[in-house]
């Protein structure tokens, strides 16, 4: 019983953060916390369950990024640069994780959600363009960095992607704030054993202009190379319940598949407002469960 209960919330967690770049992280920690307060699996401390989301999703991104790959959709040049500031960012948080209990960390992780989902908000409808034109304001702005040459830190890096309706997207960030909002990204992702994307692709889409579909592919890249860090230092320090993650990784390498097959197809306003609906629910769960 056991057992099929974790393969179905891995499943759950794979396809939603997946689907949404959020690393399944979201799901399998207050699961696990509730199921275990319930009787239904052995009690965890939220230090065990942070541990154990963290191994398990280094198998969701690794799935999710293998699928994402196929299609193009992954921006590795930016994903590896996010790494230099989220993968320090996730020791210092797995670090930080010890200090809470389960009070406090339910009720922290759920204004945490909350005010993603705010902050997702606050991005305004982003301009559409034609392929062309969006590649030729890209050929611009990176001739206008040329001409006048800057440390590599802060020269501006300009993308450009085109979505399968032919509209093409410029965006762009300065190495130097992209890497401190990771490391911010990379805090969060080892405190609360959510891999860091609820933060990181809302950061994307609203600072950087990235297309929703780019932000939560390049998501699932960091969420990977993160949490291989993450887990590594809860590991260490014994926060890891085994028989829990070997329970939950086939069904969270299933649902990755799944909500990266759905991500495809889903038109990117849909995917931010399903972005914004899973972070709220969540939210609101955690702050009234930590209330009662």
């Amino acid at each position: 019983m056991a057992y099929m209960l974790l393969l179905l919330i891995g499943f759950i967690a794979g396809t939603v953060g997946s689907l949404a770049g959020l690393g399944g992280g979201v799901i399998i920690v207050p699961a696990l916390l509730f199921f275990g307060a319930l009787g239904w699996l052995s009690a965890v401390t939220p230090q065990t369950a942070v541990g154990t989301s963290l191994v398990v999703i280094i198998f969701n991104g690794l799935s999710s990024t293998l699928s994402y790959m196929k299609d193009n959709m992954v921006d590795y040049r930016s994903g590896l640069l996010f790494c230099l500031g989220s993968v320090p960012g996730a020791v210092v948080g797995a670090w930080v994780n010890n200090t809470l209990s389960v009070a406090h960390f339910s009720l922290y992780f759920g204004l945490f959600l909350i005010a993603m989902s705010l902050f997702l908000s606050l991005s305004q409808k982003k301009t559409k363009r034609s392929a062309d034109e969006a590649e030729e304001e890209g050929g611009k702005e990176e001739a206008e960095h040329r001409s006048r040459p800057a440390p590599w830190w802060r020269r501006r890096v300009v993308r450009t992607y085109t979505e399968r309706n032919g509209e093409g997207i410029v965006y762009g960030y300065h190495p130097a704030a992209a890497i401190a909002i990771a490391f911010v990204v990379g805090f969060f992702g080892g405190l609360f054993g959510i891999g860091g994307g609820s933060l990181m692709v809302p950061a994307m889409i609203v600072l950087f202009r990235f297309p929703p579909h780019v932000a939560v592919a390049t998501s699932m890249l960091m969420i990977f190379l993160s949490s291989l860090v993450g887990s590594t230092t809860h590991v260490a320090m014994g926060n890891v319940q085994w028989w829990f993650a070997l329970a939950l990784i086939p069904g969270v390498w299933i649902g990755a598949k799944t909500g990266a097959w759905i991500n495809k197809r889903m038109p990117s306003r849909m995917l931010v407002v399903v972005l914004r609906m899973v972070l709220v629910l969540l939210g609101f769960r955690l702050v009234i469960e930590s209330l009662s």
